[in-house]
Formats: structure tokens, C-alpha cells, sequence
């Protein structure tokens, strides 16, 4: 983990959808933006790599212009050729320390932790600069077999990392995530198919206004 204070805020984290229709994400990723996401992930599972580049250097240069940082879900490399702020990392994907041989000290590297505090612990130790848990709700993203309680996030706090929250989340379920203690609420569909992604982005950012029932970012009280 980088030394460096951390670079985003509480709040919302977008994590895009699978789209071949560039113009129509970027479209979608200005009115979040314009919502308040304080950071975003680019997430396409395809086998498109032309796409995959084009998709995420045009996003890059959308969150850079807003001043919010861009993660690359599992592909170091691809995060490294678009210069992004850093990754997502799964399971099944690189090391932390992998990650940061690649894109360097200062990238943001996240993982997934599922329902796992044993693996939360073992991670933050290996320097991950964010433990997300989940899926929280039912969700049509992707396949989940396992699920994380409120509960999880206030033991988490303990780790000394900002805790996100994903799964099935909208702007009418999250509160209590956000009273557990969630740092960040990564949100996938209830953006994808919002009719107005600018007000729903707002509604769900709207949710860390009242102070933080837990602690800020990084464990700081």
C-alpha cells in the first residue's frame, strides 16, 4: 500500500457495464461523473480487445478531465497501457504486489473479498488499498454463491482500509451499508439501466452526506 494519503472520498464507485456501444457509455460515465462518483471502474469480461483499449483510454481521459480516478478491472496490462490510477483485482487475479510491479507505488490496487474476513485480513496485510465485500443483495451481474452482511463491514474496520460495499446495491437499500460502516457502494445495474444516470448517481451519493457512523477511509476515526 502506497504511503500517499488516500486519493479518492466516500462515496459512490460506478463500475461500468459490458457494452459494445462506446458512444453510449461515455455518454452514461459523463452523467455519473456529473452525479458524483468519486471513482470508477472500467469492467468488460470480452473477449474484444481492440474495445477493451479503446473503451478504456476513452474513459480515462473522461475521469481524468473530472478529476476522478479510473481502476481497470483484473487486466494490470491494459491499466498500465491507458494509464489508469490502478485495478480491481479477484481471486483469481495478480497479487497486490504483482499489480504494483506493473503499474508502480502509487497505483490504487482494490480486491474482492467476498464474504471472507480471514482473506480481508490477508490482503490489507499484502498492502491491497481497498477490501470489498459482497454481493450484499441479489444481482444480475454476475454469478454469486456467496453473501456478505452488515455485520462484515463494521468487523472490517479493524483492517485499516476503506471497505466498499457491492452487490445488487441501490440508492433504496444502501443506507444501511453506509451506517456499517461503507466507505464506498460500488454500483453496477441500478446505473446501467437508470433512465436518468445523472439523478440516480446523485441519490445514491446523496447517502454519505450525513457523517460516517463507522470511520473515514483508511480506518481514520
Amino acid at each position: 500500500m502506497s504511503d500517499d494519503p488516500v486519493r479518492w472520498q466516500r462515496g459512490l464507485y460506478w463500475i461500468t457495464p459490458e457494452t459494445a456501444d462506446t458512444a453510449a457509455l461515455l455518454r452514461r460515465a459523463a452523467a455519473v461523473l456529473a452525479g458524483g462518483a468519486v471513482l470508477v471502474q472500467y469492467r468488460d469480461k470480452s473477449a474484444a480487445p481492440g474495445r477493451r483499449r479503446e473503451q478504456a483510454a476513452a474513459l480515462q481521459a473522461l475521469c481524468a478531465a473530472r478529476g476522478v480516478p479510473l481502476l481497470v478491472n483484473d487486466d494490470v496490462a491494459l491499466a498500465a497501457a491507458v494509464g489508469a490510477a490502478g485495478v480491481h483485482l479477484g481471486e483469481h487475479d495478480a497479487t497486490p504486489a504483482e499489480a504494483r510491479a506493473v503499474l508502480g507505488a502509487a497505483a490504487i490496487v482494490g480486491v474482492s473479498c467476498y464474504d471472507d474476513l480471514a482473506r480481508a485480513r490477508a490482503l490489507a496485510a499484502a498492502g491491497a488499498d481497498y477490501l470489498a465485500f459482497g454481493a450484499f443483495f441479489p444481482t444480475a451481474t454476475k454469478a454469486t454463491t456467496r453473501r456478505a452482511t452488515p455485520a462484515l463491514l463494521r468487523d472490517a474496520a479493524a483492517l485499516g482500509r476503506p471497505r466498499v460495499a457491492i452487490g445488487g446495491i441501490t440508492a433504496d437499500n444502501a443506507a444501511p451499508l453506509v451506517d456499517a460502516g461503507a466507505d464506498l457502494l460500488a454500483v453496477v445495474g441500478a446505473l446501467a439501466t437508470a433512465e436518468d444516470p445523472q439523478a440516480e448517481a446523485r441519490r445514491i451519493a446523496a447517502l454519505f452526506d450525513a457523517p460516517p457512523a463507522m470511520s473515514a477511509p483508511g480506518g481514520r476515526r
